[in-house]
């Protein structure tokens, strides 16, 4: 294999060995793995969607304590679409779940008084963890966050679905961009038009992002395997991003019933609201059937509903209830080892761009 090849403007800017970056799993991620990447080599992620100021610290003093590599963690930003309904309001989106609830024997859940932790108690609790990189998603970084990241030598990555987007957070002063074509498994991270209007295969998306910015680039999306990575990397990407594959190995934080599906290869994705009220791609299932538009609550209502019976539904095995994000390309999942994954990913890469 070349010895050349892995040398990028990525990985000498985040100081990594591989072109490599773990997609930033939100409710999914797991210290073993993304330290399992970054001791590898490549750049682990973690996603922080829903952890308070404590449960972050306590993260990543466990990240610290897994790997001294470069460490990526990620939060949400806010796209101001989020709701605070009324209790009548609550009642109804409740009442059109309860058939889920009914079906695991669950209680149903009381009002809370909040839905997820604030942006500014999470960014105050990353800065004080100083991770190498920040990745954002949902929008562009505020040049105050930007600005405070940069202090503290933190590098800041947006995540962009259109050109305009990646254009946009070139200008507010990001160090790198991951262009998310449609194929990726998860949340549609688009955030200046709807997402339904925002979806760019990756082969499209890449060059014209390549060509419209002025940092290094990181493809996601639809890619699996070293035929995936030697593309993007043609295609002018300075990296990768990998969401499926490493989702499927056995350090993920997936349950196991997830981890199936994703390595049953069946390959047909849907996109749909139905689990968190935002759009994002899994394995179509009984709840992405049955809720109709008009039965789905508002992010982040949705979301923090549905997750009060997910929890129960993949410790007892049930997958119709659960959001099995998976991208278009699962069916090329071959690896239950996420080191042994990135091993081929390497090797065949290197193969086909000598």
């Amino acid at each position: 294999m070349s010895r050349i090849w892995p040398a990028t403007t990525a990985t000498r800017l985040f100081g990594i060995d591989l072109p490599i970056v773990l997609g930033p799993f939100g409710g999914l991620s797991s210290v073993r793995l993304a330290a399992t990447v970054s001791n590898a080599g490549g750049l682990g992620s973690y996603g922080l969607y829903g952890y308070d100021a404590q449960r972050i610290r306590s993260t990543a003093a466990e990240l610290a304590a897994a790997t001294d590599r470069p460490i990526a963690l990620n939060i949400w930003l806010p796209l101001g679409d989020d709701i605070q309904p009324s209790q009548r309001e609550f009642d109804g989106y409740l009442e059109n779940l309860r058939p889920y609830f009914e079906q695991l024997d669950l209680p149903l859940p009381e009002r809370p008084e909040q839905y997820l932790p604030s942006f500014d108690e999470q960014f105050d609790a990353v800065l004080e963890a100083r991770p190498a990189v920040l990745s954002t998603v949902f929008g562009v970084p505020s040049s105050e966050v930007i600005d405070a990241s940069h202090d503290r030598g933190i590098l800041v990555i947006g995540t962009a679905t259109t050109v305009d987007e990646a254009k946009s957070l070139d200008a507010a002063g990001v160090d790198a961009i991951v262009a998310s074509g449609m194929e990726a498994g998860g949340h549609r991270t688009s955030f200046l038009r709807p997402a339904e209007d925002s979806l760019i295969g990756t082969m499209a998306l890449v060059p014209q992002v390549v060509d419209a910015v002025s940092v290094p680039v990181i493809a996601a999306g639809g890619i699996a395997d070293g035929r995936g990575v030697a593309a993007a990397l043609t295609l002018g990407a300075a990296a990768v991003q990998l969401g499926s594959v490493f989702l499927a190995t056995d350090e993920s934080a997936a349950s196991p019933v997830h981890r199936a599906a994703l390595r049953e290869r069946s390959g047909h994705t849907v996109l749909t609201r139905a689990l968190s009220g935002r759009l994002a791609r899994g394995i179509p299932n009984q709840i992405t059937r049955e809720l109709s538009p008009d039965r789905i609550a508002p992010f982040p209502v949705q979301n923090w509903l549905t997750a009060r019976f997910r929890t129960s539904a993949a410790e007892r095995g049930v997958s119709d209830l659960l959001s099995l994000w998976a991208g278009q390309a699962s069916p090329l999942i071959r690896h239950t080892d996420a080191r042994t994954l990135i091993e081929s990913l390497t090797r065949h890469a290197g193969e086909l761009l000598d």
